[in-house]
């Protein structure tokens, strides 16, 4: 067998097996686990995940996945569970056991002691006939004929059909409470969905009084040392207390290669009227793309409301931000 034969026997059993999980799926264990979210979220009980092993690492991710996704979760090892952590547990929680054999002996000294009630208890099983699975409401069959393992030992394709139905679940529980994007971001607000979701150009801008401001009577002089003073890109012209138009330095180039370029040229006769602008309250995503997704991209723009001027946002403070309109 070749080295890429090796790999793809592996993938193929694996994903042969999920495929098969997904089969064994009937109505009636899906009508009991959705009795079981409606009755958590009611109660504001958690999600206690419980195996050792292998099936604790699984247990630990899919505690996560529920976590982001507002629904809390904790792995409960069924040792620790014995000597002090069982106080975690409140009878209102779900506790999903995972248990390849459906005999786990750290399981079963736990389940006689355990405070959530047994029709809130969820097995994940290799073996749904089993002592574990005698005490569960619902067994989700997560059988294999094999393991990927040469040995047929090391839990593989076992661990990776019990983390494929944890999935799924999480993804059925999403479905029941219609969590939105702007909800999921609430519970990531460091990752590029929350900053996308979340960030606002009022986050990110440069107010007012940091930016390059002169008023119609000025001159390409006044707008020039203005911008020197505060350099970050253009100056905003401003008319008893409107918006009138923004220059930025592509416009002083372009008037100063000009016959008329002289220093002493008003504003008014190269300042642009109609720029391109965001408000405050704009997604700064929004912003980006609307500052990048064009034939000509946009180094700054004005932050307007009702020919109100709040501010600049740029390009470069968007991007150091680690916003991306490829993400």
């Amino acid at each position: 067998m070749s080295k890429i034969e090796i790999l793809r026997d592996v993938l193929n059993l694996e994903a042969k097996s999920i495929e098969l999980a997904a089969k064994r799926l009937n109505e009636e264990m899906i009508l009991k686990m959705e009795r079981i979210f409606e009755d958590l979220i009611q109660s504001g009980g958690d999600i206690v995940f419980c195996g050792v092993g292998k099936s604790g690492l699984i247990g630990a991710k899919l505690a996560s996945t529920f976590t982001s996704l507002g629904l809390r979760s904790f792995l409960l090892h069924p040792t620790e569970a014995l000597h002090g952590d069982l106080g975690r547990v409140r009878e209102n929680d779900v506790v999903i056991f995972l248990s390849k054999s459906g005999t786990t002996e750290e399981i079963l000294k736990l389940l006689p002691f355990l405070k959530s009630k047994k029709s809130n208890t969820v097995g994940f099983l290799g073996a749904i006939n089993s002592p574990i699975g005698k005490e569960c409401e619902v067994v989700f069959d997560c059988s294999v004929e094999k393991e990927a393992c040469i040995n047929n030992q090391a839990p593989t394709t076992s661990s990776t059909v019990a983390l494929a139905m944890g999935d799924a679940l999480a993804v059925f529980f999403e479905h029941m409470v219609n969590l939105s994007k702007e909800g999921f971001a609430q519970n990531h607000p460091g990752g590029f969905l929350g900053k996308s979701l979340r960030m606002k150009v009022k986050d990110l801008m440069w107010k007012s009084s940091d930016c390059a401001i002169v008023d119609t009577s000025a001159t390409l002089k006044d707008v020039i040392l203005e911008m020197t003073n505060k350099p970050l890109g253009a100056c905003a012209v401003i008319d008893k207390g409107s918006f009138v138009g923004l220059i930025v330095e592509g416009d002083i180039r372009r008037c100063l290669s000009t016959g008329n370029g002289e220093l002493s040229v008003s504003v008014n006769d190269f300042l642009n009227k109609t720029p391109t602008s965001v408000e405050e309250g704009t997604l700064a995503f929004d912003a980006l793309k609307l500052m990048e997704e064009r034939t000509s991209p946009i180094a700054v723009v004005p932050v307007l409301s009702d020919k109100k001027f709040f501010g600049l946002i740029r390009l470069h403070d968007l991007l150091k931000a680690g916003l991306s309109p490829n993400s």
